[in-house]
């Protein structure tokens, strides 16, 4: 996006769509730029500060090998790949090589537990998943409920591991035994690409499912988020993992598709020194930094030795405000663009330093290309001021396929040509739109949307706990903390040590992000007619009553 000369309302006006009918992610980010030059892609930096670098064409050579690999293991097009992994060069592998194969990759965060891999895996049926180590030793003691996982490969094994009933493949002998040639899949820029799963409310979460079109859609907005992106970029970097769209899409995707550089670097915990080292030492020109980061990063000071080299930085997530902006302009140079979006219509709300001012409050302007609107019940716009759903028209590019074997809750996602986010917010008359509240019980937390239900189920599989239910409570770094109020089996007492141990059970079975920091004890939970759990009741218990039940935190 060339911002030279333009406003916000003349690139508004000018824009057009150009999707190809004949596209493929694989294709455009990397074997497009591999043409002998050695363009630098990535550079993968490890626990020990030791960097390795990749140009395109070592990336083209590599996802071409491992696509003939997952072949030979019988994958094939239309088949799902689930790709378990942090941020690292195999992990990238992995996502070129189904693309260009013509297989759905499904992302799954590096910290998930048992219950949320089975789900996930199971649900979308994939037929092979690429992991390490510790990623094999959680699979091991759910395989069996996996009939369709025919094949794991592990990214730590030098040979193959063929001394268990389900045997486990190196993933790095399997790309290394495999023919170098191979054609990739000419795809349709509507054909499936990749199923993200999302947290819902009511069931277990849902598996996004894209096309390939799905990159270009994103293009205009971190484009916008990115001051007038690829100009002025050198190396992006995040610290968001690769398993999430915001890593994904925002960044690693979106810069190879400009042939830029990225950083690969996820710290185990995130640290603000370490954050604002790593931004020095590799000159990093634009960042996607959530939140939760900035405010751990605004935490510490600045060490007066580094320089920054940051032409851009966009966050998105939760509201930053206008301290957080301040603050951004003092200690990174530069003011930080916030975005909004979701897993199923990602960045089609922007703001833009270069063509406006932040307005504190709100979450930006409709990205040029997408319709975003306030709606009401009955599926029309309303008109400036008023308070409705945060809605999204169609067709729009980024706009997901719709919800994996899950027909009903896609009808259930839209309101007549509108895609509703869930949230609720107001737009004024220059266009700008603000964040009322959620219209579900979604929790946002350090960046993460969670929903509660996979938590609750996790929870009610522990011994003690009868009944259980989980909100959000407002957190000033966090922006909310995972909450639960547990109605316990009689014979259980409610005491710290039991706090303990239900947290760590939910921790090793769904994700560290997602285990409830807080938990109260209740002798009942409030209930509808029907038997349903009325969680805004619970939200204003802890309003009314801070300190009640008993609460303990960690």
């Amino acid at each position: 996006m060339n911002l030279d000369g333009e406003t916000y309302d003349s690139l508004t006006a000018n824009f057009t769509w150009r999707i190809p009918p004949r596209y493929n992610i694989g294709v455009d980010t990397c074997d497009k730029w591999a043409d002998g030059s050695g363009r630098l892609a990535l550079i993968y930096e490890d626990a020990d500060a030791r960097a390795t670098r990749y140009t395109f064409d070592d990336l083209k050579a590599l996802s071409d090998r491992f696509a003939n690999a997952l072949l030979a293991a019988g994958a094939r097009r239309g088949d799902r790949i689930g790709i378990f992994l942090s941020q690292s060069i195999e992990t990238a592998i992995a996502h070129l090589a189904a693309y260009k194969a013509g297989m759905v990759a499904v992302p799954l965060f590096a910290l998930f537990g048992v219950d949320a891999i089975e789900h996930r895996l199971g649900d979308s049926g994939a037929v092979a998943l690429i992991t390490d180590q510790a990623g094999v030793q959680k699979i091991a003691e759910i395989r069996g409920a996996l009939p369709e996982l025919r094949q794991v490969f592990s990214v730590d094994l030098a040979q193959d591991d063929e001394t268990s009933d389900a045997p486990v493949r190196s993933f790095w002998h399997a790309l290394n035994s495999a023919p170098a040639d191979f054609t990739p899949v000419e795809t349709a820029a509507d054909d499936p690409a990749i199923i993200i799963y999302t947290s819902g409310t009511t069931g277990k979460p849902k598996g996004a499912l894209h096309g390939h079109r799905v990159l270009l859609g994103h293009l205009p907005g971190v484009e916008m988020s990115q001051q007038g992106f690829p100009a002025h970029a050198t190396l992006m970097w995040t610290p968001a993992d690769w398993a999430w769209i915001g890593g994904l899409f925002d960044v690693l995707l979106p810069s190879w598709h400009h042939g830029v550089a990225v950083l690969a670097r996820r710290f185990a915990k995130f640290d603000g020194h370490a954050a604002f080292d790593l931004l020095a030492r590799h000159a990093v020109s634009h960042a996607f930094l959530p939140p939760t980061a900035l405010k751990m990063m605004r935490g510490v000071e600045r060490p007066a030795h580094l320089r920054l080299a940051l032409r851009s930085v966009a966050s998105g997530g939760e509201s930053l405000g206008e301290e957080l902006i301040g603050w951004g302009r003092e200690a990174l140079g530069v003011t930080i663009n916030e975005f909004y979006g979701q897993t199923e219509c990602n960045v089609v709300v922007s703001s833009c330093a270069a063509l406006f001012e932040p307005c504190f409050g709100a979450i930006g302007r409709a990205v040029p290309g997408h319709q975003v609107a306030i709606v009401g019940a009955d599926g029309n716009e309303l008109p400036p001021g008023a308070i409705g759903d945060i809605a999204v028209a169609e067709p729009d590019p980024v706009m997901f396929l719709g919800y994996w074997r899950n027909d009903a809750a896609t009808r259930e996602k839209f309101r007549g040509k509108f895609l509703l986010t869930g949230d609720l917010g107001t737009r004024d008359a220059d266009g700008f739109i603000r964040f009322v509240g959620r219209g579900d019980d979604v929790i946002t937390s350090a960046g993460y949307r969670i929903g509660p239900a996979s938590i609750e189920d996790s929870l009610l599989r522990h011994p003690a706990v009868a009944m259980a239910a989980v909100v959000g409570t407002p957190d000033l770094e966090r922006t909310e903390i995972v909450t639960a109020f547990v109605v316990l089996k009689a014979g259980f007492v409610g005491d710290a040590a039991l706090v303990r141990e239900i947290q760590q059970h939910v921790k090793t079975r769904l994700a560290a992000h997602e285990y409830p920091r807080e938990i109260r004890f209740v002798e009942s939970l409030p209930m509808t007619a029907t038997g349903k759990v009325i969680r805004k009741a619970l939200r204003e218990a802890l309003t009314r009553e801070p300190n009640a039940s008993a609460p303990a935190k960690n």
